[in-house]
């Protein structure tokens, strides 16, 4: 499982942090070192890990800039960074200190013109970010809807160079309710390319209902309280 499970480290005031369905004041601090999550889960064996710069995408764009480079330090596998990412020049700073693929979401939908000049920098490096609320895709920090279905946006860019897809279901992040595969399944029939989820899991067992369904899973809280414990994954 350590291959298709995706650590998630959400960073906010320099701090690894967790949020409830992405509400900003919902929020609970799990360390003040984030960094040494990152150290763990090398040492536990991960290949790959997700970081989200909270404060960016409320607003103020690589604010945790710092401590998004200690983490690239400390872990040796891919890192993938999201979170207010809606300027090229944020993929070119996130690019020189090492970052490997960007989550973008909300330039997508309010900025296609600036999404395809992030495209034509970076092909194949981009995550576009899938964050369904409703049966709508949610934007800004959640905080703004659209008019736009998870299945719309496949169809627009699944012929972009795109990496793939993280696809959240906002309503069930951070809550530990468990997984809805059915959102997947749906969105599966209309691209080509990687699909990660994220939102909900809150055991192994969880993770076997996604396995073979996408191409990884993005696991933050289950972790944080110990419902997925790392020394039990193969």
């Amino acid at each position: 499982m350590k291959d298709f499970l995706i650590p998630a480290i959400d960073l906010k005031g320099g701090k690894a942090v967790r949020l409830y369905k992405g509400e900003e004041e919902k929020v609970k601090v799990y360390s003040n070192n984030p960094e040494e999550i990152a150290k763990l889960f090398e040492d536990f064996g991960f290949k790959r890990i997700h970081v989200v710069d909270l404060d960016g995408a409320f607003g103020n764009t690589l604010k945790n800039l710092e401590v998004i480079k200690n983490i690239r330090k400390a872990f040796s596998g891919v890192v993938q960074v999201g979170g207010g990412l809606r300027e090229l020049q944020a993929l070119k700073i996130l690019d020189e200190i090492g970052i490997d693929l960007f989550v973008v979401g909300t330039v997508a939908v309010k900025s296609p013109e600036v999404f395809q000049e992030m495209l034509d920098s970076f092909p194949g490096r981009i995550i576009l970010s899938v964050d369904s609320k409703g049966g709508k895709v949610s934007v800004a920090g959640w905080k703004e809807g659209s008019l736009y279905t998870p299945e719309d946006l496949a169809k627009l860019y699944d012929e972009k160079p795109i990496w793939g897809y993280l696809y959240t279901v906002v309503e069930k992040d951070g809550t530990l309710e468990g997984v809805d595969v059915e959102p997947y399944l749906r969105f599966k029939k209309f691209v080509k390319k990687p699909v990660l989820a994220s939102g909900g899991v809150s055991s192994i067992e969880d993770l076997k209902k996604l396995k073979g369904l996408v191409e990884g899973v993005i696991v933050g809280k289950a972790i944080y309280e110990g419902k997925i414990k790392l020394e039990e994954l193969e």
